[in-house]
């Protein structure tokens, strides 16, 4: 027969009457198929238990002591600094037997809900690794642990430890944890820092224990758990970059992140680790705390973090880490050139002076400039670079004809003259004496500001010399060459040659030797010379004053008001003896 709503209102009061007559206690708990109002997670001893955080809630953990005088609890943050505190409850009346629910993981819950008193034992909020140590309540029921991240959700790793003095799961830090910098290089660090205490207390600590170094160019890292997530970040922001800005020092594999999990009893962790050391770069094994790192980048600042592994545990602890800025490179001294300035650059031997640097700031709002170069004396290669802003604008080689190397749009330009090495098979014709000290190599260069036109200048067709025997007399001669469609100026010089000279020993003067090596006295003549038709722009000169039937050398030089001046290849004449 259906209830009506009167009969269900005097059934329930009934009801309310007759519990009157229960025990308080049974009225504060709950039945047994009630589902708990609050998750609750017994904390195990021994064992590393891995939290997770969300952001903005509280997650609390349990546990009881089993007759231990005292204990501690290590608290390891992952990458953002959390907050945690412990508090011990103690209960006025303890919960009778037969009210204890069947699974253990539920008691938190009955023992939440009775009445008593609770005091907070410690508290701590940051990112470091903070351990509580100290005696049990003897009147304590149940311990509190509540853990909280306001950033942004991440993990922490929680570690009970019941028993006076360090568990032995952690490896212990010296007083001083600072990591030290020995010395600093180009593309090294050399760093050093106390033993750990556990590597030097045990006798199997060689085998139990290894320093890892990590260095990056972002920040120091409090756990190698922060490191792991900053690591993954990276990776997820430049996926398709190859280099990426942190480095690991060992290489920080899997294991390194799986390591606060916890390992399988059949499986020891150690034998999971065996082989990750084979191809480390640096490791410091034992009790060496000395580590040289290598392979970094010149002029660059880098955070080095120290962590001692326990590899039988799979735990470590992190050092105070440290930063250090490698040296520069070596600056090579740069010369400016100044404008429209002739320089002989020479080279010493293979092993110095292989490089020279030279900067040159053109005049005129065009930012345009010729650069004309000659390569002089020896078999040795010479390679040309010409860079702007840091970037390459042209790169050739230089031998002993003329490189004109046309400049256009940049306020600055950077020369780099570099000798790449002798050149086989290949031997001067002119003999080492007649170049600037003697030197194995060297080169002559020039660079003048253009105003007048865009692009290198014209050159004669041909720079051979000829003579017309039927205008050779006994104290002339008539010499004609080609010259260009610009207005130059030609200049004649001659020198006497001896007896042995005229009779085969080499007379001709070098090719990259210009008007300025040679003597006034030898000039004998400049004529300005123009034709616009470069077919027709042949030019003469009769050159007197000679002696009969000797033998004279004569050069023809193209002066021009940029660049180098360009030489005629040397002509050699002998006068009649008789007319």
């Amino acid at each position: 027969m259906a209830l009506t709503p009167l009969s269900w209102c005097v059934g329930a009061a009934l009801a309310l009457v007759c519990g009157s007559s229960w025990p308080k206690m049974h009225s504060a708990l709950a039945p047994e198929n009630e589902v708990p109002l609050r998750p609750t997670t017994w904390l195990p001893e021994g064992k590393i238990t891995s939290v997770t955080l969300p952001k903005g809630k509280t997650r609390r953990l349990y546990f009881t002591l089993k007759k231990a005088s005292a204990m501690s609890v290590t608290i390891s943050p992952c990458d953002l600094p959390i907050e945690w505190s412990l508090a011990a409850r103690t209960l006025k009346d303890k919960p009778l037997k037969s009210l204890h629910w069947t699974t253990k993981k539920s008691m938190p819950e009955v023992w939440w809900r009775g009445p008593g008193t609770e005091e907070k034992i410690h508290s701590f909020t940051g990112d470091a690794v903070n351990t509580f140590s100290g005696p049990s309540h003897p009147r304590t029921s149940i311990y509190i642990l509540r853990l909280r991240s306001k950033q942004q959700s991440t993990r922490a790793t929680v570690y009970l430890h019941e028993g006076p003095g360090p568990s032995g799961t952690f490896p212990l830090l010296p007083a001083d944890s600072n990591v030290h910098t020995l010395g600093v290089g180009m593309t090294s660090v050399t760093l050093s820092w106390a033993p750990s205490p556990s590597t030097t207390s045990l006798h199997n600590a060689e085998n139990s224990y290894n320093y890892c170094v990590l260095v990056n160019s972002l920040q120091n890292y409090p756990s190698l758990c922060a490191a792991k997530v900053s690591m993954r970040k990276e990776k997820d922001q430049k996926q398709d970059k190859k280099e990426r800005r942190v480095t690991v020092w060992p290489i920080l594999k899997e294991w390194w992140w799986q390591q606060w999990d916890t390992y399988p009893e059949d499986q020891s962790p150690s034998a999971s680790l065996e082989d990750e050391y084979d191809d480390l770069q640096c490791v410091c094994d034992g009790t060496d705390s000395v580590c040289t790192v290598s392979e970094l980048l010149p002029d660059t600042q880098y955070y080095f973090d120290v962590f001692v592994i326990d590899r039988l545990n799979g735990t470590n602890a992190a050092y105070k880490g440290t930063f250090a800025r490698t040296h520069e490179e070596a600056r090579p001294a740069i010369t400016s050139l100044r404008e429209g300035e002739l320089r002989w650059v020479t080279f010493g031997d293979l092993r110095s002076n292989s490089e020279q640097f030279f900067s040159f700031r053109p005049r005129g709002w065009q930012q345009s400039g010729l650069l004309t170069l000659q390569s002089c004396g020896g078999g040795d290669k010479v390679k040309v670079t010409v860079s702007s802003k840091g970037q390459v604008l042209t790169s050739q080689g230089v031998g002993g004809d003329l490189v004109h190397i046309w400049l256009q749009g940049s306020p600055s330009y950077l020369i780099h003259l570099e000798r790449e090495g002798s050149t086989t098979g290949q031997i001067s014709s002119v003999k080492d004496q007649a170049l600037p000290g003697a030197l194995m190599a060297s080169v002559k260069m020039q660079i003048s500001s253009a105003y007048h036109r865009r692009g290198v200048p014209s050159l004669p067709s041909t720079l051979q010399i000829k003579s017309f025997n039927r205008l050779r007399g006994c104290s002339s001669v008539t010499l004609a060459w080609m010259g260009t469609e610009e207005r130059s100026l030609y200049c004649v010089y001659r020198r006497k040659l001896e007896k042995l000279e005229a009779e085969g020993v080499s007379t001709l003067t070098a090719p990259c030797l210009g008007p300025e090596s040679r003597s006034d006295t030898e000039r004998v003549l400049c004529k300005y010379f123009q034709e616009l038709n470069p077919r027709r722009a042949v030019t003469t000169a009769v050159i007197g004053g000679l002696e009969p039937g000797r033998a004279y050398v004569f050069d023809v030089y193209l002066m021009r008001r940029w660049g180098i001046p360009i030489k005629y290849a040397s002509k050699m004449v002998k006068t009649r003896k008789e007319c």
